[in-house]
């Protein structure tokens, strides 16, 4: 039996907690939510700039995703279903965040989630990666994250954001090329 990324569960279990969370199983519900939510905290922060941004539309893709139970087929791992259905939702909080800006002719403290079972020094690492992410422009970052944090290929990338192959290859590129500049260089304030 092949395990989720649901730290010790077997695929099974959590299966089984879907389709009971689906059904109406409130403590079900729960436990489902109080596991995934760290997971969708951290993966909205990655793609987003500020923590009162991110907690935000966690909280709309823990919503979609409770909503959405229903309707996951168990096709693939729940976890996978649940990154693409919190991607979509922080998507879409983001265009309706730029809307409702331009609407008023609008013309960082970096914190993440730790895992409790996660060993100690992933909690800074993900800080530190985090902090670099800032520093990159949002549509690189949204291509960053879904490529080496979701691990979607290109093509999947650009029929994620609905942008041309090129397009998504072009920004992971960039992207990255950005990222180890921002790596190597040395700290603001610091000695080389």
């Amino acid at each position: 039996m092949r395990a989720t990324s649901v730290p010790g569960l077997p695929m099974s279990a959590v299966d089984a907690r879907v389709a009971a969370a689906a059904a109406g199983d409130r403590r079900a519900l729960e436990a489902l939510v109080t596991e995934l939510l760290p997971r969708i905290r951290n993966l909205v922060r990655y793609l987003v700039r500020g923590d009162a941004d991110a907690d935000d539309l966690a909280q709309e893709a823990m919503v979609a995703i409770v909503r959405g139970l229903p309707s996951h087929r168990g096709e693939g791992t729940f976890t996978a279903w649940a990154d693409r259905v919190a991607v979509r939702a922080t998507f879409a909080g983001l265009r309706k965040a730029r809307r409702a800006r331009a609407q008023l002719d609008d013309g960082a403290d970096l914190t993440s989630v730790p895992h409790p079972d996660g060993p100690p020094d992933a909690y800074a690492q993900r800080r530190a990666a985090v902090r670099l992410l800032d520093g990159v422009p949002d549509d690189q970052r949204h291509v960053l994250v879904l490529h080496h944090v979701l691990g979607l290929s290109v093509p999947e990338i650009a029929d994620e954001l609905a942008i041309p192959f090129e397009t998504a290859r072009s920004r992971l590129r960039l992207g990255m090329t950005r990222l180890r500049a921002l790596h190597d260089a040395p700290p603001a304030g610091g000695r080389p």
